[in-house]
C-alpha cells in the first residue's frame, strides 16, 4: 500500500500525528515509505512550567525517531498555539512549497470536523495546497463531535506498540486521558473491530488520487 510513497503528516501541534495516525506512520516506514513530520506549533505557551518552553520540540524529535522518521524528514515550525488562524495565508504559502519541493502522493491532516481552531484551519489549508493528491482525515476523538469513519488502515500488534512507544516520549502530556497506553490500544482495536481484524486505525477519506 505504501511502498515508495512520500507521505506527509500534517501536525498542527507536536503529538497530534502521532496521535492521529501513530500506528499508520510505523506500517508506512516499514513498507518503504519515505515520511515527513510537519508541525506547525510547538505550542511553546502551552508546556508546564517545571519544563523548558522547548520541551515539546525535544520531544517532538524523540517521538518521531521512535516511530522511524528521520531526522531530516522532521519540520517543525514556531506558530503560536491557537493561533494558527490569523496566518492562514501563511501557512498555505509554506504548504505550497514543501509540496512543490518534495512532491508527495499521500496526506495526513487533522479531520475537517475537528472543533479546535489549529486543527481546523490546518485541515483546510491543507485541502487548498494538496488538492491534486490523496487525503485522509485522521481522529483526534476528543476534538471531533462529528467523523466518519470512511476510511481505515489495518495495523499489526507491532505498529500499535510503536505508536505507543512514540507517545510515551510526551512526558510533557502525562496525565492526559488520550495518552493513556490502553486507550490508544482500545480505540485501534475498536476501529479494527469494526472491519474484522484485530486493530486500526479510521480516517476521513478527503480526496483519492489514483496514479
Amino acid at each position: 500500500m505504501f511502498s515508495n510513497k512520500k507521505i506527509f503528516i500534517l501536525a498542527p501541534h507536536t503529538d497530534d500525528g502521532e496521535l492521529g495516525c501513530g500506528g499508520t506512520i510505523a506500517r508506512a516506514i516499514e513498507e518503504g515509505a519515505e515520511v515527513y513530520y510537519i508541525a506547525f506549533s510547538t505550542a511553546d505557551k502551552s508546556v508546564p512550567a517545571q519544563y523548558p518552553s522547548n520541551q515539546l520540540e525535544v520531544e517532538v524529535r524523540h517521538a518521531t525517531h521512535l516511530l522511524g522518521i528521520k531526522p531530516e524528514n522532521l519540520f517543525v515550525y514556531k506558530y503560536e498555539v491557537r493561533k494558527l488562524n490569523y496566518v492562514r495565508q501563511e501557512l498555505l504559502e509554506l504548504m505550497m512549497i514543501l509540496r512543490n519541493e518534495i512532491n508527495p502522493d499521500i496526506i495526513f491532516v487533522p479531520s475537517s470536523r475537528d472543533i479546535h481552531q489549529d486543527h481546523s484551519t490546518i485541515a483546510h489549508e491543507a485541502m487548498r495546497a494538496f488538492k491534486t493528491r490523496t487525503i485522509y482525515g485522521y481522529e483526534l476523538i476528543w476534538n471531533n463531535i462529528d467523523f466518519q469513519t470512511n476510511a481505515f488502515i489495518v495495523l499489526e500488534e507491532r505498529h500499535i506498540a510503536k505508536k505507543i512507544s512514540a507517545l510515551s516520549a510526551y512526558v510533557t502530556q502525562e496525565g492526559r486521558d488520550y495518552m493513556d497506553p490502553d486507550f490508544i490500544r482500545s480505540l485501534a482495536r475498536v476501529r479494527g473491530t469494526q472491519i474484522g481484524k484485530q486493530y486500526a486505525e479510521a480516517f476521513e477519506l478527503v480526496r483519492t488520487v489514483l496514479l
